[in-house]
């Protein structure tokens, strides 16, 4: 038996999201119809206003409703150093800590030369612009992610920008807290020793 299909429908719209397989979005159907009125009228709303109302700061690349964003708009905040993320989400996920109060740069994504994503393809060039019209930036903080992919991103970044005498710096990696060293691969353990501090 097939469903309607409007659920059919309701069903493959939730298998586009990421990780949501077809039992996932069968059973998030099901709870969407079970829902009152007024709470799927204001799901759909915010769906809507989300992608609606929603675009990429011109500065910085954050995502936002305002142009600038609030956080480049923010003259309190350290203007002498911009943090470079892979994506939006990982501004708040940093800024969250309150330890870092200076600026941020959004690359959306990191190079991947297997699924054809090169420097073009990044929010690279715009960073550049920024560190030429703006000499009160002396460092460059790079977050991008312990992968491959992030590496080769960092070190690309690294190359371009050390030629304009601002200084490049990169998250320091290694054990997460509370784990075991035994249980730590190669990688993490390399990390851990080479972003040692001073204790």
């Amino acid at each position: 038996m097939q469903y309607p299909d409007p659920i059919a429908k309701l069903i493959d719209s939730y298998m586009k999201l990421p990780g949501i397989g077809s039992k996932t979005a069968t059973r998030l159907a099901f709870f969407t119809i079970d829902m009152n009125k007024d709470d799927v009228d204001g799901f759909a709303k915010s769906l809507i206003a989300a992608k609606n109302d929603l675009h990429y700061c011109t500065v910085c690349g954050n995502i936002t409703d305002e142009d600038p964003c609030e956080i480049c708009r923010d003259t309190g905040r350290d203007q002498s150093t911009i943090l470079v993320v892979e994506q939006a989400k990982d501004v708040m996920s940093i800024d969250r800590t309150g330890e870092y109060r200076g600026l941020y740069h959004v690359l959306h994504g990191v190079l991947s030369p297997i699924e054809g994503r090169g420097p073009e393809d990044l929010n690279i060039e715009s960073l550049i612009r920024r560190l030429q019209q703006n000499e009160a930036v002396k460092e460059i903080i790079v977050a991008t992610n312990a992968t491959p992919e992030g590496e080769a991103t960092a070190q690309y970044l690294a190359r371009l920008i050390k030629p304009a005498r601002i200084k490049v710096t990169r998250l320091a990696h290694g054990l997460a807290v509370g784990s075991d060293i035994e249980y730590a691969d190669e990688m993490t353990l390399l990390k851990a020793v080479e972003g040692r501090t001073e204790i």
